[in-house]
C-alpha cells in the first residue's frame, strides 16, 4: 500500500505560459522524456543555473566586460609594439646573413640559406617575387635581395638550381 504525501503549498511556483500551444509543446517534450512536466521544467532550469554558476548581476557583468575590453586593448597595443620590434630584428638578421653575399671578393665560408633550398625543394619551381615574399623580404630591402640572388646564382653554378629568367627550379 503506497502512502500519499500531501503536497507542501509553500513550494509551489505558478507559471503562466504565453500560449496554450507553448504549454502543449512543453508537455510534449516532457512526455517524450517520459517525465512529468514539473520535473522536466525543474531539470531544464537547474541545467541552465549549473551553466551559469557565477550568476552575476548585470552591473557586475558590464563592469567585467569593460575591464576585459581595456585589457584586450592593452594587449593589442603590446602585441603591435612587439611585432614592430620583431620585424626590425628579422630585417637585421637578414642583413647580417646577407653580408657574406654582398662582397664581390669574399673569402671564407658562406652559409647558404637553408630556407631558400627548402623552398625550392618543396615547391620545385618558384617565381622570383614569390620566393622573396616567402622569405619575408620586402622590395625595399635591396641588400637582402642581392644576397638571395647571389645564393641562387651560385646554386645554379653548382648544378643544384636553374632559372628561366622569371623563377627558379631545384634540379637535384
Amino acid at each position: 500500500m503506497s502512502r500519499l504525501v500531501k503536497p507542501d503549498k509553500s513550494r509551489y511556483v505558478w507559471l503562466y505560459l504565453p500560449s496554450k500551444e507553448a504549454k502543449e509543446r512543453w508537455q510534449a517534450l516532457a512526455d517524450e522524456a517520459k517525465t512529468p512536466l514539473s520535473t522536466f521544467c525543474i531539470s531544464i532550469i537547474e541545467e541552465k543555473l549549473a551553466e551559469d554558476e557565477e550568476h552575476k548581476p548585470r552591473r557586475a557583468v558590464i563592469k567585467e566586460l569593460e575591464s576585459l575590453k581595456a585589457e584586450n586593448q592593452t594587449l593589442r597595443e603590446d602585441l603591435r609594439q612587439k611585432e614592430a620590434v620583431l620585424q626590425r630584428y628579422e630585417a637585421e638578421l637578414r642583413r647580417y646573413r646577407a653580408e657574406p653575399f654582398q662582397a664581390d671578393q669574399f673569402q671564407g665560408i658562406r652559409p647558404y640559406s637553408r630556407e631558400i633550398v627548402d623552398i625550392l625543394k618543396v615547391r620545385g619551381y618558384v617565381d622570383g617575387y614569390q620566393l622573396l615574399e616567402m622569405l619575408s623580404i620586402g622590395p625595399n630591402e635591396s641588400e637582402a635581395i642581392k644576397a638571395v640572388w647571389t645564393q641562387l646564382t651560385e646554386l645554379e653554378k653548382y648544378g643544384l638550381a636553374e632559372t628561366n629568367g622569371k623563377g627558379w627550379k631545384w634540379i637535384r
